[in-house]
Protein backbone atom coordinates (compact mmCIF):
# COMPACT_ATOMS: atom_id res chain seq x y z
CA UNK A 1 0.00 0.00 0.00
CA UNK A 2 1.14 3.39 -0.66
CA UNK A 3 -0.49 6.25 1.21
CA UNK A 4 0.81 10.02 1.00
CA UNK A 5 -0.13 13.38 1.50
CA UNK A 6 -0.25 15.76 -1.92
CA UNK A 7 -1.36 19.09 -3.42
CA UNK A 8 -3.36 19.41 -6.46
CA UNK A 9 -3.92 22.35 -8.37
CA UNK A 10 -6.92 22.28 -10.61
CA UNK A 11 -6.69 24.77 -13.75
CA UNK A 12 -10.22 26.67 -13.67
CA UNK A 13 -11.56 24.30 -16.65
CA UNK A 14 -11.41 21.41 -14.63
CA UNK A 15 -12.69 22.79 -11.46
CA UNK A 16 -16.32 21.29 -12.29
CA UNK A 17 -14.74 18.03 -13.28
CA UNK A 18 -15.23 14.92 -11.06
CA UNK A 19 -11.53 14.49 -10.53
CA UNK A 20 -11.10 12.75 -7.58
CA UNK A 21 -14.41 10.47 -7.80
CA UNK A 22 -12.24 8.95 -10.97
CA UNK A 23 -9.60 8.29 -8.90
CA UNK A 24 -11.97 6.03 -6.57
CA UNK A 25 -13.98 4.75 -9.30
CA UNK A 26 -11.27 3.63 -12.11
CA UNK A 27 -8.24 3.33 -9.64
CA UNK A 28 -10.08 1.95 -6.39
CA UNK A 29 -7.94 4.95 -4.43
CA UNK A 30 -8.94 5.90 -1.29
CA UNK A 31 -8.96 9.65 -0.33
CA UNK A 32 -8.87 12.22 2.85
CA UNK A 33 -9.40 15.83 2.03
CA UNK A 34 -7.57 17.47 4.17
CA UNK A 35 -8.01 21.22 2.47
CA UNK A 36 -9.77 22.13 -0.37
CA UNK A 37 -10.17 25.81 -2.19
CA UNK A 38 -12.42 25.01 -5.76
CA UNK A 39 -14.10 28.61 -7.06
CA UNK A 40 -15.73 28.19 -10.51
CA UNK A 41 -13.63 30.14 -13.00
CA UNK A 42 -10.26 30.14 -10.75
CA UNK A 43 -7.94 27.56 -10.18
CA UNK A 44 -9.05 24.93 -7.22
CA UNK A 45 -6.34 23.51 -4.89
CA UNK A 46 -6.78 20.60 -2.87
CA UNK A 47 -4.98 18.86 0.06
CA UNK A 48 -5.33 14.89 -0.18
CA UNK A 49 -4.06 11.67 1.69
CA UNK A 50 -4.01 9.82 -0.86
CA UNK A 51 -3.83 5.48 -0.49
CA UNK A 52 -3.85 2.41 -2.36
CA UNK A 53 -2.08 -0.21 -3.91
CA UNK A 54 1.18 1.38 -5.71
CA UNK A 55 0.58 0.48 -9.18
CA UNK A 56 -3.24 1.96 -8.78
CA UNK A 57 -1.85 4.56 -7.11
CA UNK A 58 1.06 5.28 -9.44
CA UNK A 59 -1.80 5.12 -12.69
CA UNK A 60 -4.06 7.49 -10.80
CA UNK A 61 -1.14 10.12 -10.31
CA UNK A 62 -0.55 9.37 -14.32
CA UNK A 63 -4.34 10.13 -14.38
CA UNK A 64 -3.78 13.36 -12.96
CA UNK A 65 -1.32 14.43 -14.84
CA UNK A 66 -2.38 13.57 -17.69
CA UNK A 67 -5.84 16.00 -17.28
CA UNK A 68 -3.34 18.85 -16.43
CA UNK A 69 -3.74 18.54 -12.40
CA UNK A 70 -0.44 19.93 -10.80
CA UNK A 71 0.42 17.43 -8.03
CA UNK A 72 3.34 18.30 -5.56
CA UNK A 73 3.90 17.07 -2.17
CA UNK A 74 2.39 18.65 1.18
CA UNK A 75 6.09 18.57 2.43
CA UNK A 76 6.89 20.65 -0.26
CA UNK A 77 4.63 23.28 0.42
CA UNK A 78 4.58 23.53 4.79
CA UNK A 79 7.72 24.27 6.10
CA UNK A 80 9.75 25.76 9.17
CA UNK A 81 12.38 28.44 8.68
CA UNK A 82 15.09 27.11 11.26
CA UNK A 83 16.49 30.46 11.24
CA UNK A 84 13.25 32.29 12.34
CA UNK A 85 12.55 29.94 14.88
CA UNK A 86 13.57 29.91 18.38
CA UNK A 87 11.96 26.48 19.72
CA UNK A 88 9.43 28.06 22.05
CA UNK A 89 7.61 25.14 21.76
CA UNK A 90 3.94 27.41 21.80
CA UNK A 91 3.22 25.03 18.32
CA UNK A 92 3.59 21.93 19.86
CA UNK A 93 0.52 21.07 21.90
CA UNK A 94 -1.77 23.02 19.11
CA UNK A 95 -0.98 20.87 16.41
CA UNK A 96 -3.77 18.53 15.53
CA UNK A 97 -1.46 15.64 13.52
CA UNK A 98 1.27 15.58 16.02
CA UNK A 99 3.41 17.02 12.89
CA UNK A 100 5.63 19.45 15.43
CA UNK A 101 7.21 17.19 18.68
CA UNK A 102 9.88 18.51 21.22
CA UNK A 103 12.78 16.44 21.27
CA UNK A 104 13.17 15.49 25.28
CA UNK A 105 16.94 16.07 25.10
CA UNK A 106 17.97 18.87 23.36
CA UNK A 107 14.46 20.66 23.75
CA UNK A 108 13.97 21.76 20.42
CA UNK A 109 11.03 21.39 18.27
CA UNK A 110 10.92 18.67 15.58
CA UNK A 111 8.82 19.29 12.31
CA UNK A 112 7.98 15.82 11.17
CA UNK A 113 6.74 17.09 7.59
CA UNK A 114 4.94 13.71 6.81
CA UNK A 115 2.73 13.73 9.30
CA UNK A 116 1.02 17.26 8.64
CA UNK A 117 -2.37 17.98 7.22
CA UNK A 118 -1.84 21.62 6.37
CA UNK A 119 -4.38 23.14 8.96
CA UNK A 120 -2.51 26.64 9.44
CA UNK A 121 -3.04 26.39 13.15
CA UNK A 122 1.24 26.42 13.61
CA UNK A 123 1.68 29.57 11.13
CA UNK A 124 -1.42 31.40 13.45
CA UNK A 125 0.37 30.87 16.65
CA UNK A 126 4.19 31.00 16.11
CA UNK A 127 5.73 34.01 17.55
CA UNK A 128 8.01 34.49 15.10
CA UNK A 129 5.97 33.38 12.08
CA UNK A 130 8.74 30.31 11.56
CA UNK A 131 6.26 27.93 9.69
CA UNK A 132 5.25 28.89 6.62
CA UNK A 133 2.49 27.46 4.11
CA UNK A 134 3.41 27.99 0.55
CA UNK A 135 -0.17 27.27 -1.74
Amino acid sequence: MTSKRIVLHFPHRLVDQPIVYNLVKEFDLKFNILKAFVTPQEEGLMVLELTGKKENFDKGIEYLNSCGVKIQPLSQDVIRNEVKCMHCGVCVPICPANALTVDQESRKVIFHDKKCIACELCVRICPTRAMEVRF
